[in-house]
């Protein structure tokens, strides 16, 4: 998987015996070797849990599937030889959507195993120190490594074969005190195991569900392929090879080892630490608690390997800009910090929501695993139909490609079945996070069909606001085109403004009428028609008109001109008039005095 890219990278960048970033048989395997080898640690309880007495041969069958996948990754690396496993393999084969899928997946299996290794670790270390808060301690281990990660520390080579040599003894230690166990104490609690009723019932069932559950085994098989470009030419084939005999080894021996060692019953009892459980009915407190601090070891070595594997993948999801670029943030010590940070609560959300129940998160882990698995055999499909041309160093034939396949896909249908809820899990986080990836592959599309959006609302807005306004200004314009009269006796310019002034003040409109009633033309005011087309410049909103009249002022001739005009004589002034007018107030029809 692409993920353990990074971590081979600072391997090779940060050990003394890799200046120039080239691993040899040895360090290449104990990087991956300790990833795969620390599985044994609790796939065999829960193996024997769904298997029972047939649990050796469940392992068997998975050892047989890993020795297909070893021509299958073969042929895909010597085809592409570059970091990134899965992630890789459908990034060059098929298209970036494909690969973010498996590099989805990736993610989710790194927070799985290093929460796993993590739990289990503790539990290891519980059995040395029985007052160790267990959840307590998984989050505290958890944020210790995220600390070391944010400040640049990751495992050397030489860490990686001391954990790894150290690990392999310890194995062969229980394996060789355990043996000589039941040859000097006898085999019959083997016997007895050996008939005790099946979990399923049905030995074929036992078979399939032991099968699913051991697949667990096999989980870091995968690892070798993240970091072939820090590899010797032609220690990539070996590290498959040496992954594969410690499977096929270890794995069956010790299920048959702990159903001599521990009664079936009792499994369930010890299954976070069966290992030293075994070790302690065999050897003694000596070897048990041997067995918890090499597993604690091992598993520790395990979580920050996530750390440092799932900060080289989504750091090169995100310069693939997959991911926001956001998360390229480094700090002062050069480390992308906010990728740990979020990766830490993503573990510990898990943890919660598991409530710590290693069958759960072993059901997450799994799942997500066997994905990945699928997806590299899928991988090789699209090598051999679109890239047929790469020239390869191995080939694994179709039957063996289309069995390994089928066989991860039923251990991948098999746990859904077993436990329908740790898919319910295994879903609530890869939905999210392929939600994520999809958002930022289709950004631009979506970018564009969110402009689309606004483009149309704001259209939709505006036309809206269109009509509100020229509404609005229709209404303003009707308000405002109502005609004023003011009646003028004489050319007074100082009334005639004061006239206006008391309209412009008190009235809506733009319009206003002049008017002078006159006996004849002679008696027009001389100045009047200058008056007014000063007043006219004077107030440009206004529109001013001079009209005379001959005839007599007085009530009749408003409503004449009131009827030919359409104008309220309450909408037509005069100025204060003398005690010689001889028309009162109320006889004027309401025309307002406004001087």
């Amino acid at each position: 998987m692409a993920a353990k890219t990074a971590r081979s990278q600072s391997t090779a960048s940060e050990a003394g015996s890799f200046e120039h970033g080239i691993l040899s048989e040895l360090p290449a395997t104990a990087i991956c070797g300790n990833d795969i080898t620390s599985s044994c640690l609790y796939v065999s309880a829960l193996s024997i849990l769904q298997a029972g007495q047939w649990e050796p041969f469940a392992l068997l069958m998975v050892a047989a599937v890993l020795f297909l996948f070893r021509s299958i990754y073969a042929e895909v690396v010597g085809a592409l030889p570059l970091n990134g496993g899965a992630y890789n393999a459908l990034l060059n084969t098929t298209s970036k959507s494909w690969a973010s899928v498996a590099a989805c997946l990736t993610i989710l299996s790194y927070m799985a195993t290093a929460v796993i290794s993590a739990n289990e670790a503790v539990h290891y270390a519980h059995s040395l120190w029985h007052g160790l808060p267990l959840i307590a301690a998984t989050i505290g281990l958890l944020a210790f490594f995220m600390v070391l990660t944010i400040f640049g520390i990751t495992e050397s080579a030489t860490v990686a074969v001391v954990i790894f040599l150290t690990h392999i003894t310890t194995l062969t230690l229980l394996l060789g005190v355990g043996g000589y166990y039941v040859a000097t104490h006898g085999t019959e609690l083997l016997m007895q195991n050996l008939q005790a009723p099946l979990e399923h019932g049905d030995p074929v069932k036992a078979l399939f569900f032991g099968f699913c559950a051991a697949m667990l085994g096999i989980s870091g098989f995968e690892s070798s392929a993240n970091f072939v470009e820090e590899q010797k030419e032609g220690v990539f084939p070996k590290t498959l090879r040496n992954m594969w005999v410690a499977v096929s080894v270890f794995n069956p021996t010790m299920a048959l080892l702990a159903l001599a060692l521990v009664p079936v019953v009792g499994v369930d009892e010890h299954r976070e630490a069966l290992l030293a459980h075994m070790g302690g009915q065999a050897g003694g407190q000596w070897l048990s608690w041997l067995v918890s601090v090499d597993a604690t070891l091992v598993l520790s070595g395990a979580v920050l390997t996530s750390y440092v594997g799932v900060n080289g993948l989504v750091r090169r999801m995100t310069l693939d800009r997959c991911l926001p670029q956001f998360l390229l943030k480094t700090n002062r010590r050069g480390t992308t910090h906010r990728i740990i940070i979020i990766f830490f609560l993503l573990t510990v959300s898990v943890l919660l929501i598991t409530d710590a129940k290693i069958e759960a998160l072993a059901g997450v882990y799994t799942l997500s695993f066997l994905a990945v698995m699928a997806l590299f055999a899928f991988g090789n499909v699209l090598l051999k139909v679109r890239r047929a041309r790469l020239p390869r160093p191995v080939k694994a034939s179709w039957l063996s490609v289309l069995i390994g396949l089928s066989a991860v896909l039923a251990g991948l249908a098999g746990n859904a079945l077993m436990h329908p809820d740790y898919l319910r899990i295994f879903l609530q986080y890869f939905i999210p996070a392929l939600a994520i990836i999809a958002v930022m592959l289709g950004r631009i599309s979506l970018l564009t069909g969110c402009l689309f959006v606004v483009r149309t609302i704001s259209t939709s807005i505006s036309q809206f606001m269109n009509r509100i306004s020229v509404s609005i200004i229709t209404k303003i314009d009707q308000i405002n085109s109502q005609q004023m009269v003011f009646f003028t006796r004489g050319d007074n310019i100082a009334n005639l403004n004061s006239a206006m002034l008391y309209v412009k003040k008190n009235e809506h409109t733009n319009r206003i009428k002049f008017v002078t009633v006159v006996k004849d033309q002679d008696s027009v005011p001389p100045k009047l028609s200058h008056d007014v087309e000063f007043l006219d410049k004077a107030y440009p909103e206004i529109d001013i008109e001079l009209v005379v009249i001959e005839g007599v002022f007085g009530p009749e001739l408003i409503r004449e001109l009131s009827q030919e005009w359409g104008i309220p004589t309450n909408l037509m002034f005069i100025g204060s008039h003398g005690g010689r007018f001889r028309f009162d107030q109320a006889s004027l029809g309401g025309v307002r005095l406004i001087i």
